[in-house]
């Protein structure tokens, strides 16, 4: 039987509706909270700007609510931990961030989501508005490629987020923005490992156990099943069967260019990302790919979940436009 777990919180009830009070105030009056509702949009969003609205459960900060900011999303939709915004939430969240020139809703491909988020488009669609949705499914643990729509959304959300961010910023056509963001979905891929469980603030039970000699290949963000449960083995050798599954996905192969991003899942130093980040490097030269950006830090986390997931995304000229042009948030920055 696991022990509690420890956590700095008031009534854990109302986790993340502070979470947000804290959240606004640190984005130093760039942003606001909706009244009566787990969201927060920009304060300042040009007339006619395709809108970007992200969103999902909390307990994976700073995804979704810390990536509202510049050429990022123009407003998250919040949900409980781990559970999906209310199609009311995504609702107001979506009017509020409107500019008349639609809406693109971006998100994890989970089952909840997918329910209350278009309840919400069919809501909006009913006001006028026109409504896209494109849904992060870049886990390659979850499904096999013959089931795409079947897999998960992990941190593949925060190169899509970024590109789909900037072609929000600078295209003033939704179907080009939706366009540049599908594209961006067709070519990331994921794939994570958990070393240790992330729990449940409101209960303090953990979401899964593991015992000290073993790791999950393949977790969901949830504490869903992977792939495969072993012993610990070195960094290497968890690398490898990583990217191993993730090269044969799309596949990637030998003069492709790509973005790399190594996700702390919640209680991984930075140390060991950046001795994954070494092993993942050299297998890249042995494979002949280039790797046009590195990211590494703590972006999509489960609580104190301890493992990382590897993320890469082939680019093209396009996507490099977006990826690299500057953004900056709470949970982000790219200046």
């Amino acid at each position: 039987m696991s022990k509690p777990t420890k956590k700095i919180l008031n009534d854990p009830r109302k986790a993340v509706s502070e979470m947000i009070d804290g959240l606004v105030f640190a984005n130093d009056g760039a942003v606001v909270k909706l009244p009566d509702h787990d969201a927060i949009v920009k304060k300042e969003i040009p007339d006619g700007k395709v809108a970007l609205l992200i969103g999902g459960g909390s307990g994976h900060e700073p995804m979704f609510h810390g990536f509202v900011g510049k050429n990022l999303g123009d407003g998250a939709a919040c949900g409980e931990i781990f559970a999906a915004p209310s199609p009311d939430t995504i609702y107001e969240a979506a009017k509020a961030v409107d500019r008349g020139n639609g809406i693109l809703f971006l998100y994890g491909n989970y089952a909840g989501d997918n329910m209350n988020f278009d309840i919400a488009a069919e809501m909006l669609e009913d006001d006028g508005i026109d409504v896209r949705t494109v849904r992060v499914r870049d886990d390659v643990a979850a499904a096999p490629p013959d089931r795409m729509d079947d897999r998960r959304g992990i941190a593949g959300d925060v190169l899509m987020i970024k590109i789909a961010g900037g072609a929000a910023a600078e295209l003033d056509s939704l179907d080009e923005v939706e366009r540049v963001t599908r594209k961006a979905g067709d070519n990331v891929r994921t794939m994570g490992v958990a070393v240790s469980a992330g729990s449940i603030p409101e209960t303090g039970k953990l979401t899964f156990e593991l015992a000290d000699d073993e790791i999950e290949i393949g977790m969901g963000a949830h504490g869903e099943a992977g792939i495969a449960r072993q012993k610990l083995q070195t960094a290497d050798e968890i690398t490898d069967q990583l990217i191993e599954k993730i090269l044969s996905d799309l596949p990637f192969g030998k003069g492709d260019e790509v973005a790399l991003l190594i996700n702390n899942l919640g209680a991984t130093t930075m140390m060991e990302m950046l001795v994954v980040n070494r092993r993942l490097r050299h297998v890249f030269d042995e494979q002949g790919i280039t790797v046009h950006r590195t990211l590494v830090g703590t972006w999509l986390t489960v609580q104190e979940m301890a493992g990382f997931s590897v993320t890469l995304m082939k680019l093209d000229d396009e996507l490099k436009h977006y990826l690299d042009m500057p953004a900056s948030s709470v949970g982000f920055s790219n200046m």
